[in-house]
């Protein structure tokens, strides 16, 4: 099973292990377009306004430019706890067993605009680049787009087994997953109390992350769609295959609607 996060755009700052090492990263078949899209990184950073057009900054956030230029020789934390934000907080990496953590290396990965795929474990540097980020003002430069999308399309097609796609619609265009058996993109939708289901928008985040905790927790390798749904059943999750003519084999989690403060929304999840 290989379940699909997005990043954040927000990140800890810090960390304790050694500077970025590609080699030392899992999906090593992305380790040429990783290299590319750190070099035009590192030739953005040299020019801040650039880099701040680029990126999307706001006029306080000319620090992103720096944290940029220094990747190179920044240190590195699990992509897991790098990561922060309304999902990340949900999901709580910090406080994973270290079974749970070796579990989730194994099955759980983020996708960077950076770094292509990473696994949980895998040690990243902070950083600032989004999906729609633009590397050069060039006419004709590749975008994150055109570079990613071959590359992580291949490593995924490659992976055998069930694929549960949390990332969002951005990042999932960066490297669309195969169309088969057992390959899910995963929408989250609110149940009002007339039975009624809508999008879930502002808890949508955090929905992913708990569900995404609780997989961990769980610690199944689930071998297909009918293993996961059979045991998302059995624990309460109302997770379910998405139908109509628009379905595209995606799965529907469905959580009661949700006023006021939501805390951790566990009890609206199960």
């Amino acid at each position: 099973m290989l379940i699909l996060l997005p990043p954040s755009e927000t990140k800890r700052d810090g960390g304790a292990g050694e500077p970025l090492d590609l080699a030392r990263l899992s999906f090593a078949p992305l380790t040429t377009v990783r290299r590319d899209v750190l070099d035009a990184v590192a030739v953005l950073s040299r020019d801040r306004e650039a880099s701040i057009r680029a990126l999307k900054l706001g006029p306080k956030q000319g620090a992103e430019v720096d944290r940029n230029r220094a990747i190179p020789t920044a240190q590195t934390m699990p992509a897991l706890e790098r990561y922060t934000g309304v999902l990340y907080d949900a999901l709580d990496a910090p406080a994973l067993t270290a079974q749970q953590r070796a579990f989730a290396h194994d099955n759980v990965a983020v996708h960077s605009a950076l770094l292509g795929l990473v696994a949980a474990g895998d040690p990243v540097p902070a950083y600032r680049l989004s999906f729609d980020s633009r590397l050069s003002a060039e006419r004709g430069a590749p975008s994150l787009k055109k570079r990613w999308v071959p590359a992580v399309g291949d490593v995924l097609a490659a992976r055998e087994g069930l694929i549960v796609d949390l990332r969002s619609e951005g990042y999932a265009a960066l490297g669309p997953v195969p169309l088969r058996d057992h390959v899910h993109f995963v929408r989250v939708l609110a149940r009002d109390e007339n039975g009624r289901t809508r999008a879930l928008n502002h808890f949508n985040k955090q929905a992913k992350g708990l569900f995404t905790r609780a997989l961990i927790e769980a610690g199944v390798d689930f071998a297909g769609s009918g293993e996961l749904l059979d045991w998302a059943r059995a624990e309460g999750y109302d997770l379910s295959l998405a139908s109509g003519p628009e379905a595209g084999g995606g799965l529907e989690l469905v959580v009661p609607e949700v006023t006021g403060v939501p805390g951790r929304l566990m009890a609206a999840l199960r």
